[in-house]
């Protein structure tokens, strides 16, 4: 309060000061611009009393970014002081002859609320700072792509990009425009690495040097859509990408200060605690998400961050909140290239350079403020006032509707109808593009490229840098482990222990505890009842785990792609802590539901048949979600992952021994490979010590054959998930 009365203090001598040698040069507007002082003072010191009173700012003040008012007064002349004033109290004096250059009020600005926070009392906060920026010179001559597309009797090639080139360099903002289909996201997956393939042409250098695997934790890459886990909260999701993405010369606790840096740098500040959210679920805003995902790739301060079209679904001042900030990562040295589908105007004008494309063709590349002076030159001018961006975009789908047309399309269509003898004068999209590319071609790109060939102003260890073939990992495997373990505790939690689950689990085992209430085992019919319920038992708990794991790799498989594709961890730590952390979350349901079956039912009442009985649900349940792991792991697709679940537990459950009693020898082996036969028959024993025949449990012993079994399918179909996930090709990833 002591800083904020004394700023107040001193900004009322400077202009009172100001406003006496305003009042000597114009006597009669001095009582106005008096009245006009003390009311802008007034709505100032007010503004300043709100912000020491609100809770959320107790020990912050907004600082204008222009800094403190520096002005000497003692060699100050009357005119600058009456800029001075005018600029910083918001109103101006209209004297004969002198106007208010606009450079001065921008550059005099007063306290504005839309600025950083920082405290004063504890100083500036000290950033973390992992590594200097390496200056990375994007360069990209004749890039060519094409897919090929297979079918039952043919095998087509479609082009997709012919012939682009261009280049970024730190501290610019390159932005790729085009209409939808126009391959856009195509150049910026072969630009960052994403696709190399024989299908692709042309040259894409790093600071001359051609991609290599060490350039993963130099790139940054924002994929289009949001892919984030929904039930963690901003500060826990980028917390860990520190953890395992920063170098190990850091500590634990630099890495968590480090996240707390790029919160801060991205004004994430306030919903720092709320979960991310979802579909389902409740969290941030689009452009919080959105900015939570650019904190994922900024965090390890990358040479090159690629973004793909960051702006989609946010409104235009959101938008533009977004591009203002690309651009104050680029002022630290970094290079930025970004999609952009249909920006608006202001957004336009933030771009440094531009790169528009139309049918996968290069129209225009070069500054983004030069881009209409070039269309001007080859003669297409907007005939009414709108958006750049609009112009460029109806140039590049072809539509001259509100576009001048130039005199050599004219007369290329006036050619045109006299050969067809049609008398359509317009110019088609086709003509249009055709006429677009050969204008390019002919007038910038010789130039462009050999702008290209000139050297990199670096020297040559920076350029060696790149080429790096060293790879390092931010964390040793143990520190992966123990990371991604509490990470999937964390995120898993709230589906593994919903109501509704809970819910389902007891409300089965009253259900069942009603329908065997206290079952009679004295005679052979109470027997044959009680075993039925062993088998269900055996069967829920088979089947339960398989359609909850067939789910897990599938529903990941976005996430998988993004962390593996920027070398975030190893596969063999994450398939362990995947696997692992869901069993405290797994065994936690099945020992409520024995607690109230057993009991109800009229088990055997002693301490070992129950925590043995607890033991072999265990066993049974670690070796059904094998099984579902694998199936998950080997399609990825959840509908055909459900199918064949749906009939591997059913023939499981069929050759289990209780249904049919004597199972033809051609299909008994698979009870042999069915954790429910092997469960069934473990918990007979373990509540007889006599089997009836008429139970259908052949040369009963101590069990030992079937507990080996199931550890060794629990192991085995373990072993096969991971070798799915291993030979998997992952999608976009080199």
């Amino acid at each position: 309060m002591f800083l904020m009365d004394t700023t107040t203090s001193g900004i009322l001598r400077t202009k009172s000061d100001q406003l006496d040698t305003l009042a000597r040069k114009s006597p009669s507007r001095s009582g106005s611009a008096e009245t006009e002082l003390n009311a802008t003072l007034a709505r100032k010191s007010s503004f300043g009393k709100r912000m020491a009173a609100s809770p959320g700012r107790g020990k912050h003040i907004r600082k204008s970014r222009s800094g403190q008012l520096k002005l000497d007064l003692d060699e100050a002349s009357g005119a600058a002081l009456s800029r001075a004033s005018s600029a910083s109290l918001g109103f101006s004096f209209s004297f004969t002859g002198f106007t208010v250059p606009p450079e001065d009020i921008a550059d005099l600005r007063g306290f504005s609320d839309e600025e950083n926070a920082e405290d004063l009392e504890a100083g500036p906060r000290k950033k973390v700072i992992t590594e200097p920026t390496l200056p990375i010179y994007l360069k990209f001559t004749d890039v060519k792509y094409k897919v090929v597309i297979k079918t039952v009797r043919t095998t087509i090639e479609k082009d997709i990009l012919h012939g682009i080139s261009g280049s970024a360099s730190p501290g610019e903002v390159l932005a790729l425009m085009g209409p939808s289909g126009s391959g856009k996201t195509t150049l910026l997956n072969l630009l960052s690495g994403r696709v190399s393939d024989s299908t692709s042409g042309g040259s894409i250098t790093y600071n001359d040097q051609p991609y290599s695997k060490s350039l993963k934790r130099r790139i940054g890459f924002v994929t289009q859509d949001d892919v984030l886990f929904p039930h963690l909260t901003v500060k826990e999701t980028l917390t860990y990408a520190a953890l395992l993405r920063l170098p190990k010369t850091l500590t634990k606790q630099q890495k968590e200060e480090r996240a707390m840096d790029v919160i801060c740098e991205l004004g994430l500040e306030r919903c720092q605690d709320t979960m991310i959210g979802g579909s389902f679920v409740r969290g941030v805003s689009g452009g919080e998400r959105k900015r939570v995902c650019i904190g994922n790739e900024i965090i390890i301060n990358p040479s090159l961050l690629f973004l793909d079209e960051p702006t989609s679904g946010l409104d235009s001042t959101t938008a533009l909140k977004i591009v203002k900030m690309l651009h104050d990562i680029a002022e630290d040295g970094k290079t930025v290239v970004t999609t952009i589908h249909q920006p608006s105007s202001r957004l336009f004008h933030q771009f440094d350079k531009l790169i528009l494309l139309g049918k996968g063709s290069l129209l225009y590349f070069g500054k983004a403020s030069e881009a209409m002076v070039y269309f001007s030159s080859i003669g297409c001018t907007p005939l009414i006032a709108m958006n750049p961006a609009e112009f460029l975009l109806d140039l590049a789908n072809g539509n001259i509707n509100d576009v001048s047309v130039p005199s050599e399309l004219e007369d290329r269509v006036q050619m045109e109808n006299s050969e067809t003898e049609t008398r359509n004068g317009k110019p088609s999209q086709t003509d249009v593009h055709e006429y677009l590319v050969e204008a390019y071609e002919t007038r910038v790109a010789d130039k462009e490229k050999k702008k290209l060939q000139a050297p990199i102003p670096i020297d040559e260890d920076l350029k060696l840098k790149v080429s790096s073939r060293k790879r390092d990992w931010g964390a040793s495997w143990c520190e992966q482990f123990s990371i991604l373990f509490w990470r999937g505790i964390k995120e898993r939690r709230h589906d593994y222990l919903s109501w509704m689950r809970i819910t389902q689990v007891i409300s089965t085992a009253i259900i069942l505890g009603l329908l065997w209430w206290h079952s009679d085992t004295t005679t052979l019919k109470g027997l044959q009842d009680q075993s039925g319920l062993l088998f269900f038992i055996a069967v829920f708990w088979g089947f339960f785990p398989v359609f909850t794991a067939i789910f897990t790799f599938p529903q990941e498989r976005a996430m998988l792609n993004k962390e593996r594709a920027v070398d975030m961890y190893r596969l063999s730590a994450y398939f362990v802590a995947r696997t692992t952390s869901d069993l405290p979350l797994d065994l936690f349901l099945p020992v409520i539901f024995l607690a109230i079956v057993y009991f109800m039912a009229g088990l055997r009442p002693r301490a070992a048949p129950f925590f043995l009985s607890m033991l072999i649900v265990f066993l049974s349940i670690i070796a059904a979600q094998g099984l579902g792991l694998v199936i998950g792991a080997t399609l990825m697709d959840v509908k055909k992952a459900t199918t064949l679940a749906s009939v591997t537990v059913m023939t499981f459950m069929l050759a289990g021994g209780f249904f049919v009693k004597k199972v033809p020898v051609f299909i008994s082996w698979i009870r042999y490979i069915s954790f429910n036969y092997h469960t069934y028959r473990l918990l007979l024993k373990v509540q007889y010590d006599n089997v009836a025949p008429s139970i259908n449990v052949l040369h009963p012993d101590s069990g030992l054959k079937e507990v080996l079994a199931m550890i060794a399918m629990i192991f085995v179909y373990r072993l096969l998930a991971y070798i799915s996930l291993r030979r998997m090709r992952l999608q976009s990833i080199p």
